[in-house]
């Protein structure tokens, strides 16, 4: 069957059997890739959080898809579909997606578990966390590589409140889980760099202007700031394209 999707009721219809499609591919097929679709369905069409949250739930425990899993622990960590936020069960959801090898779900548990402060919801543990972030990072996810970086940078100390920001000379005693180390930080935003982290290329750029972990390089440090702003600019105009979708451009 052919749709108009210029008119309303064929909009509707299509959503409809498109619909009915992933449930069949899900219920009776039993195909996971499909399910995850279902529950992006209920999720973005019907706007059924519950319900997308019960087939992302299924379809991580019953059929092993990661991404499922990642969608629910994000589902139990902000409360959505639910009463509360559950963050110790979103940890858990995370490190099964982690398990199946879906770096999204890596950075989050490593994010979890490393977190202090305020954005700490659960119990920390930087060793297994740094693991999880490690991971993600082998499995290339940009994000994980430049957060690594930036442990490696400051230093992750065993008591947060010990370290000072604005007194090198004082951190230097206090016990750390992780010392700060300029080379491998150097390595980490290297990486996140490479796989399209802004962020980490400004880093890389100012390590070679400084010959933080790196010996110095002035070219180097240009390169790596021009990347650093092109990467800036196609994220702008990707930002911009999506929210001129659908304007009506007459003049």
């Amino acid at each position: 069957m052919a749709y108009d999707l210029k008119k309303e009721e064929d909009v509707k219809d299509y959503l409809e059997n498109l619909g009915i499609e992933y449930r069949f591919g899900c219920y009776k097929e039993k195909k996971p890739e499909v399910c995850h679709l279902l529950g992006d369905y209920l999720e973005a069409i019907k706007k059924d959080y519950s319900k997308a949250a019960r087939v992302y739930k299924s379809n991580c425990l019953d059929y092993k898809h990661g991404k499922s899993c990642l969608k629910y622990g994000n589902y139990a960590l902000i409360g959505r579909g639910r009463e509360k936020e559950e963050p110790v069960e979103a940890l858990d959801y995370f490190e099964k997606g982690c398990d199946l090898n879906d770096p999204i779900s890596c950075l989050h548990a490593g994010i979890l578990l490393t977190a202090t402060g305020p954005q700490a919801k659960v119990q920390r543990d930087v060793p297994k966390g740094y693991n999880y972030l490690k991971k993600s990072c082998d499995h290339k996810d940009a994000m994980a590589c430049h957060y690594l970086s930036g442990m490696y940078l400051a230093g992750v100390p065993r008591n947060v409140h010990e370290y000072n920001p604005h007194n090198p000379e004082k951190n230097k005693n206090i016990d750390y889980l992780i010392k700060p180390d300029m080379k491998q930080a150097f390595e980490f935003a290297k990486k996140g760099c490479e796989l399209g982290n802004m962020f980490a290329c400004a880093n890389v750029s100012i390590m070679y202007k400084k010959g933080d972990g790196v010996e110095k390089n002035q070219q180097e440090s240009k390169r790596y700031f021009e990347i650093a702003q092109n990467l800036q600019k196609a994220q702008d105009l990707t930002k911009e394209v999506k929210f001129q979708q659908g304007l009506d451009n007459k003049k």
